[in-house]
């Protein structure tokens, strides 16, 4: 469950930052300051935040690795490598399907934009 929790925590985080340093490069030399610091400052607290996210899946990865020498205690040989093929393949996942959300979001906002220009 942290796994998830922290996986979604850096997709958001990334994805939140992206969009404002695309936001960034996007503002014009003409651009009202108080934009580009209001951005600029929104940008320093998503790295911040990010940085403090990756110490928690740092965190998480240590938890795992104690518990998975626990649960090897425990499982046969075949079981244990089914249970770290379904660790390493969850985030993977979490990752994939969230990359897919975004997709289908942008599709989305595109096909609404192509209806509108119509």
């Amino acid at each position: 469950g942290d796994l998830d929790k922290v996986v979604n925590l850096l997709l958001s985080l990334s994805g939140r930052l992206a969009r404002v340093e695309t936001a960034l490069g996007s503002l014009g030399p003409h651009a009202p300051a108080e934009d580009k610091l209001a951005l600029r400052e929104k940008q320093r607290l998503l790295v911040a935040q990010l940085e403090d996210a990756k110490e928690l899946k740092e965190h998480v990865a240590r938890r795992e690795e104690a518990v998975g020498a626990m649960v090897a205690r425990y499982l046969p040989a075949e079981h244990l490598q089914d249970y770290q093929h379904f660790v390493k393949m969850k985030s993977a996942l979490i990752a994939e399907q969230r990359e897919l959300e975004e997709k289908i979001k942008l599709g989305q906002e595109q096909l609404r934009c192509l209806r509108e220009s119509l």
